[in-house]
């Protein structure tokens, strides 16, 4: 299992509907109306996948901080 996560939001892809901070407070909020994490890696943590599953325009992205492998959402 994974030590640590890289999470990142495509800003190009955000509409800021708000559920990553609704769902995931202690890891993400928004700024100018728009998602932004508030670290770039994190430990592993259920609520920073239930956000980016829950974006719904698949705007998060959770990686594996040591492979980059895609951890969320599932393709």
């Amino acid at each position: 299992m994974s030590t640590a996560w890289r999470v990142s939001v495509d800003l190009d892809r955000c509409i800021g509907s708000g559920i990553c901070a609704g769902m995931a407070p202690g890891h993400f909020r928004l700024v100018d109306g728009l998602s932004t994490p508030l670290a770039e890696t994190v430990d592993p943590a259920d609520p920073v996948v239930d956000a980016a599953e829950s974006c719904p325009v698949e705007a998060i992205l959770v990686r594996d901080a040591s492979d980059q492998r895609l951890i969320a959402p599932e393709p």
